[in-house]
C-alpha cells in the first residue's frame, strides 16, 4: 500500500559488479512502497531485458533529443554508452507517495545531489577486490578487456564512496538487503515526516 505522503529519493551506486542490481530488485520484491526510475540509455538489451522494464532503450539521436528538452534529472556516458534518468517520473513516483530509488553511477549520483540535496545517498561495496573481480568474471557477459576496464573504474568508483551519506558492503545478501531497507524505512520515521502526525497527536491531548 502506498504511502499518502509524498516519497523520498534514494541514490544507489556501486561498481560495476558489486550486485546493486540483485539487490535492488530484493528491495522491490519485498517492499511495495518503493518503485525504481526505470533510465534511458544508448545501450543493446542485454539477454532477458525488456524495453520500458529494465530501461528505456532509445537510440543515440533520441537520447541527445531528451538532453537538449531538460528532460533528465541525471544524465552520463558510461563505456560509450549513455544513461539518463527521467524528471517526470521520477516526481511523479514521489508526488504518489512512493519511495523511488535512482540505480545510477557516480557521475549521476554527483549530478542528482547537486540538484536534489534532500535525496539520500548510499554506496555498495563489495566486501574485498578479489570478490570484485571473480563476480565480474562469473557474470560471463563481458569480454576480458571490458573487465579488466570495469576494474579499473572501479577503485576510482569506490574512492568516491566518501561522498555518499551511507554504505553498504555487499557480503551476504540477506543482511545487506535489510541494512539498506533500514537506511530507507529510517527516512520514514525523522521528525520532519512525522511532524503531521505529531501535530494530531498534540491534538487530540
Amino acid at each position: 500500500m502506498q504511502n499518502p505522503e509524498k516519497g523520498n529519493i534514494f541514490i544507489i551506486s556501486a561498481a560495476s559488479g558489486t550486485g546493486k542490481t540483485t539487490l535492488v530488485s530484493r528491495l522491490l520484491q519485498n517492499h511495495n512502497t518503493l518503485r525504481v526510475s526505470v533510465s534511458h540509455t544508448t545501450r543493446a538489451p542485454r539477454t532477458g531485458e525488456e524495453n520500458g522494464v529494465h530501461y528505456h532503450f532509445v537510440s543515440k539521436e533520441e537520447f541527445e533529443r531528451l538532453i537538449a528538452a531538460n528532460a533528465f534529472l541525471e544524465h552520463a556516458d558510461v563505456f560509450g554508452n549513455y544513461y539518463g534518468t527521467g524528471i517526470e517520473s521520477v516526481q511523479s513516483l514521489c508526488a504518489q507517495g512512493f519511495d523511488v530509488i535512482l540505480e545510477i553511477d557516480v557521475q549521476g549520483a554527483e549530478q542528482v545531489r547537486r540538484k536534489l540535496p534532500e535525496a539520500c545517498s548510499i554506496f555498495i561495496l563489495p566486501p574485498s577486490a578479489e570478490t570484485l573481480a571473480q563476480r565480474l568474471k562469473g557474470r560471463a557477459t563481458d569480454s576480458e578487456d571490458v573487465i579488466q576496464t570495469r576494474l579499473a573504474k572501479a577503485r576510482h568508483e569506490i574512492s568516491r564512496s566518501v561522498d555518499f551519506d551511507y554504505v553498504v558492503i555487499n557480503d551476504q545478501l540477506d543482511t545487506a538487503e535489510a541494512e539498506l531497507y533500514a537506511v530507507i524505512r529510517s527516512r520514514r520515521l525523522k521528525t520532519a515526516a512525522q511532524s503531521a502526525f505529531i501535530e494530531n497527536l498534540l491534538d487530540n491531548f
